[in-house]
């Protein structure tokens, strides 16, 4: 029985690895070195505001976030932005109002809009869909302390583009080896120095790409630190459990053990 059970977890162990390679087959990822990344990893309020305006000033104007609560921005472990800033966000960006049978402004108890492209996808759950990095092959636990990598994938992208394009059917793609078969139909969003942080960080490309990845990635987990914080103490109550019911057991069986039965 024991072998058995040891043969169906390296069979399931092989599928996992081979789920991760499947996923970074024929594509080249980088490794980032977010900060949320680790067991005890968090984002960083600062990158998530900065990745707000990267989104809010180039990606909007395509791709939508229509799963993601405007009133979320305010919350803790998020962008954290002051409510009246939240609001004032919100009642930039208009809806349709069924009872109105007109356009409002949105509030925070909206969600951000749609794709106004239809053949932009939404970025929603972009990062979570995504996984662009596993580690080196076979080291599924890595998986455990660096994610399943979507914010590498999306980083990967918006900084690999080479400059090369091509034309078929009517559709010009551009050359992207970060892209799953090398080739991608949405041209390159970011070049750096394209939006102006108030806080004076660096808008380079690479820097502009790391903070709208590590944004859809808080898009996509908005409760991860949570998650993480409950893990922990989840982890910590069961060793501790763990120490006493194996004290308790010594104690318990100590008068016992050792002796021998008279029979």
């Amino acid at each position: 029985m024991l072998k058995k059970l040891s043969i169906a977890a390296i069979a399931a162990l092989s599928l996992s690895a081979g789920g991760a390679m499947s996923a970074v087959v024929g594509t080249e990822t980088t490794d980032v070195d977010f900060s949320f990344e680790g067991p005890f990893g968090k984002f960083d309020q600062d990158q998530l505001q900065r990745g707000l305006q990267v989104f809010t000033e180039v990606c909007a104007s395509c791709h939508g976030l229509k799963y993601v609560p405007l009133r979320t921005l305010a919350d803790e472990g998020g962008p954290q932005l002051p409510e009246d800033q939240v609001r004032a966000y919100a009642a930039q960006l208009d809806i349709f109002d069924k009872e109105l049978d007109d356009d409002r402004p949105r509030t925070p108890a909206d969600h951000f809009p749609e794709s106004g492209d239809p053949n932009a996808p939404d970025l929603s759950l972009m990062a979570k869909a995504r996984a662009g990095f596993s580690g080196p092959y076979g080291s599924g636990v890595n998986q455990m302390f660096k994610g399943l990598g979507g914010a590498e994938h999306i980083y990967s992208i918006l900084t690999s583009y080479t400059g090369e394009e091509k034309e078929e059917a009517g559709t010009t793609f551009y050359k992207n080896p970060a892209f799953p078969g090398g080739w991608i139909a949405m041209a390159p969003p970011l070049y750096g120095e394209d939006v102006e942080f108030a806080d004076g960080s660096s808008n380079t490309l690479e820097a502009e790409a790391e903070d709208i990845a590590a944004f859809l990635m808080w898009a996509a987990e908005p409760k991860m630190m949570a998650r993480k914080q409950a893990g922990f103490l989840g982890v910590l109550f069961l060793t501790i459990l763990t120490v006493l019911l194996y004290l308790t057991n010594k104690k318990i069986w100590a008068p016992i053990k050792g002796k021998k039965l008279e029979l």
